[in-house]
């Protein structure tokens, strides 16, 4: 009997453990971290990738997706950079095999351990990066929070189980965004990530050639938007690349919701955005919007909230000194 009435009360201090351990971290994130270690820490990282950005513009969107596989396996500590002799690391699993531009972290990381060595991130590189990739695509700028420290470890499996695949259905995107402590709104506003960028045929050949509809397509996709696609993706096409947000690819705006609610996103996933009332009045909203609308906002708070989760502070992980291996 004394054990069956205090298993709630044991239950309820893990909890409250948990919520402390998880404020506790976020509050050693903070806008200015490096104010007095390396106070030109995002100077130099903006001015490196506008000498990026000018010669490979198209790195914008895989740089900003970057931060958000890093996010969501382990956290925001950068373990998606590691690098593995076996080929067991997280960039080497399949969802992962798309992203580019380590090598711009890379320069990044050089420029600054010339001016601060030892002090700045990785994982705080790959939040930093993500921002000024949006302000160089003419999209909305926000304070990042910084004070993340890298993790140690990275697993060919684990981007498997947590990154939302393309693929995904509604009811498996809001799991996924809320196993991380991210919201139905969080979840709505960082697919809006997909104004820049392209993908693969791969990605998203099941809906033109296998699915439920006529001739294999899927019904929930435009039929005049399915011809177009067809005419540049062949079945069994692995290496075309297809614009997320076609005639704004290097443009962030707000008219991928536009696509999505004329049934013209590019993914399962997108198209999943109408199947639910509260992310589907959010797509209604912003395709109706002139100009920037709430989305430049929105976007930014949520880029906030992703940068927040499972991060390591404090005395945990570690600095690298080069990114893609541990110390």
């Amino acid at each position: 009997m004394a054990s069956s009435k205090l298993s709630p009360c044991l239950i309820f201090l893990q909890i409250i453990f948990l919520v402390f351990v998880f404020n506790s971290a976020n509050a050693q994130l903070k806008v200015g971290f490096y104010k007095d270690t390396c106070p030109k820490a995002e100077a130099i990282v903006k001015e490196v990738m506008d000498q990026v950005m000018k010669v490979a513009p198209s790195l914008s969107g895989p740089l900003l997706r970057m931060h958000f596989h890093d996010c969501f396996v382990r956290g925001c500590e950068g373990s998606v950079l590691l690098n593995s002799s076996t080929g067991q690391a997280e960039k080497d699993s399949p969802p992962n095999l798309s992203l580019r531009g380590y090598q711009v972290i890379d320069r990044v990381k050089t420029a600054l351990e010339k001016e601060c060595p030892g002090v700045v991130s990785c994982a705080d590189i790959l939040a930093i990066v993500a921002r000024d990739v949006t302000v160089a695509t003419m999209g909305p700028f926000w304070e990042v929070e910084t004070g993340r420290r890298d993790g140690r470890v990275s697993n060919f499996s684990e981007p498997l189980t947590n990154l939302p695949p393309f693929f995904a259905n509604i009811s498996q995107l809001i799991s996924m965004f809320r196993s991380k402590g991210l919201s139905v709104k969080d979840l709505v506003v960082l697919s809006g990530g997909h104004t820049i960028g392209t993908s693969h045929c791969s990605s998203f050949s099941s809906r033109l050639y296998n699915s439920t509809g006529k001739d294999g397509t899927d019904p929930k996709l435009d039929s005049e938007y399915i011809e177009k696609l067809k005419n540049k993706c062949k079945v069994g096409d692995q290496t075309t690349l297809v614009e997320m947000d076609p005639g704004s690819v290097r443009t962030f705006d707000n008219s991928y919701y536009t696509l999505v609610a004329k049934r013209r996103g590019l993914f399962q996933s997108d198209a999943a955005l109408l199947d639910n009332s509260e992310t589907k009045a959010y797509v209604k909203l912003q395709s109706a919007a002139t100009h920037r609308s709430t989305f430049f906002k929105d976007f930014g708070v949520s880029m906030i909230n992703m940068g927040r989760v499972e991060v390591l502070t404090g005395k945990a992980g570690e600095i690298r000194k080069v990114c893609s291996k541990v110390n």
